[in-house]
């Protein structure tokens, strides 16, 4: 119904002219809204009503075909067919044709059942479905806003200059950051592969295979799967421990040495901005600027700089890290994950990039066409928050950030522990769980210190590693104790667990580092946690901790 004519259709249904002109006014002021979405592309200062956001995914929907009405109402006779025996404006004689089965499913896409994307480009516009293109289209720009004035990463230029920075371009897919971060390697190894052509060409070098991926080592089992998932090597590049504090980072160092080994086989170095404490996040301005150094006077596509910042939006100082590595030196692609940044169920990522062919290439590189699930979450959720809300839960984390760490002091306090100091990692914290062990095991703990230098008595080698495996069995049952009282996302980490990934052994698994020293345990102060939710935390954690006491108490005297 245009609005010009509302007035007219009004009358005749015999309602006066001045009630109508009050409901008028409410219509033009929301299709006032959504076109200043449409052509401005960025995020509102204030968030919008559900019934705004509501009306707009319909309308949306609208343009799809195929989306009048679900296949159980077909069958079920619950449409009313016309004279020639089929009711409705559109008739789909191909394999895909957006049909649902479920009204509920229907309702809860909001009839928008084409997906996003074609098979030669997620991001590419599809005929039959230029609602669901131009909802895509539109919640990348509005992503993209969002990093820019709310999380501070440059990209956000004068008309007419040059993009540059971190958040100069971008594209959204509809899969988990570590099958993106598959799909970014794929994109750049088919980069790569015809800039080596074109390079080897126009030169007596023979073209290498680029199957390489450097990686500076954090202990989450997606990031090595992600790289063996795209075909390509991994080599492990090992941590260093900081000898002031209890930090675990890049290793500089071993990075120039694989680089020197590898030489033009490395396809990328991939790093890590986002990780559980006491890894904290890679120096990626030094690494940038070292593969921009490496890179300097080779022809070619060269090393490619992939950053994993899965969750580091919130932090204003990585930000800023990324931010800096893009001005002096070389970053190809930024994965974000769309859940812990924005606050929507678990299936999107937000790749950024500086260059726009990089972009590209890994939008082509998705097969088929995509869900449109996640992008309709994000769409939803960035309207809901606006600007002003996205900024109010990311200085929300800022604020409570000094409260956990204090909170988590005194919990160290009284159970004779400390907080590890990391003061470059805001995001995760840990706590020692040292004397935990000590407790329940002072003989095993005796055994462990006498035996600290490795001898040569076998017999003696295999007795420690037995009591170290039952003291790792203390400490996880532990963390079991914490998840049975409804304390979730914490992860406890023993001291010398070994595990195996594809056929390769991570010694020290969840510390990110071979011979950390300390068991520990890690909580996160992440975006999205209220002030209530933290002190009950700690509530939960202490009277865990005091359980566990008790019961270890009652054992030993059980055993006298």
């Amino acid at each position: 119904m245009q609005s010009d004519d509302i007035p007219a259709l009004f009358a005749s249904l015999q309602i006066p002219q001045n009630h109508t002109n009050v409901g008028l006014s409410n219509l033009l002021s929301s299709n006032s809204q959504i076109k200043s979405l449409f052509l401005h592309k960025r995020l509102p200062d204030a968030g919008w009503s559900d019934v705004q956001i509501q009306r707009l995914l319909l309308e949306l929907s609208v343009l799809d075909t195929n989306c009048e009405e679900t296949v159980q109402c077909r069958f079920s006779g619950a449409n009313t067919t016309s004279s020639s025996g089929f009711a409705h404006r559109w008739t789909g004689a191909g394999e895909r044709e957006g049909r649902i089965y479920s009204n509920l499913v229907s309702q809860r896409h909001y009839g928008l059942g084409h997906g996003i994307g074609r098979s030669g480009d997620v991001m590419e516009a599809q005929p039959k479905a230029v609602g669901s293109s131009a909802l895509l289209r539109l919640t990348l720009r509005l992503a993209l806003d969002a990093v820019r004035r709310g999380a501070g990463l440059n990209g956000n230029v004068a008309k007419g200059e040059a993009r540059n920075g971190p958040a100069a371009f971008g594209t959204l897919l509809p899969v988990c950051t570590g099958m993106s971060m598959s799909l970014v390697l794929s994109g750049l190894r088919d980069r790569a592969r015809s800039m080596d052509a074109a390079a080897a060409c126009n030169s007596d070098q023979p073209e290498q295979e680029r199957n390489i991926v450097l990686w500076s080592r954090i202990d989450q089992k997606s990031c090595f799967k992600a790289i063996l998932s795209a075909g390509l090597k991994c080599v492990v590049l090992p941590t260093k421990k900081n000898p002031h504090t209890d930090e675990v980072s890049t290793d500089l160092d071993a990075l120039q040495e694989a680089l020197d080994i590898h030489g033009n086989s490395v396809l990328a170095v991939l790093t890590t901005t986002s990780c559980f404490c006491p890894r904290v996040p890679d120096e990626v301005d030094k690494v940038a600027k070292l593969i921009l150094q490496w890179n300097d006077g080779k022809p070619g596509a060269g090393v490619s700089h992939v950053i994993n910042h899965a969750y580091g939006l919130q932090c204003q100082s990585t930000n800023k890290l990324l931010n800096r590595a893009c001005t002096i030196g070389r970053v190809d692609a930024i994965i974000c994950s769309t859940d812990k940044n924005f606050l929507v169920p678990v299936g999107g990522s937000l790749i950024l990039s500086p260059n726009s062919k990089v972009i590209d290439s890994i939008s082509k590189n998705y097969p088929g066409r995509a869900s449109a699930s996640p992008m309709v979450d994000l769409f939803i959720t960035l309207l809901s928050m606006g600007l002003n809300g996205y900024k109010a839960v990311l200085e929300e984390r800022i604020r409570l950030v000094h409260l956990f760490r204090k909170s988590l002091d005194r919990v160290a306090s009284v159970f004779g522990e400390r907080v590890l100091n990391c003061p470059r990692n805001t995001i995760s914290f840990g706590i020692t769980l040292d004397n935990l062990t000590k407790l329940d095991n002072r003989d095993n703990v005796d055994l462990l210190t006498s035996h600290a230098t490795p001898t040569a008595a076998g017999t003696d080698d295999d007795a420690v590693k037995k009591q170290q495996q039952q003291l790792n069995s203390q400490i996880t049952k532990f963390g079991s104790m914490l998840f049975t009282r409804c304390i979730s996302g914490t992860r406890v980490v023993p001291c010398s667990s070994t595990k195996t990934i594809s056929g390769h052994s991570f010694q020290g698994f969840g510390s990110s580092n071979d011979n950390y020293p300390n068991a520990y345990m890690t909580a996160a102060c992440a975006v999205g946690m209220c002030e209530e939710e933290m002190n009950e935390f700690f509530v939960r954690l202490e009277k865990a901790w005091m359980d566990y006491r008790s019961k270890v108490e009652k054992n030993a005297r059980r055993i006298i």
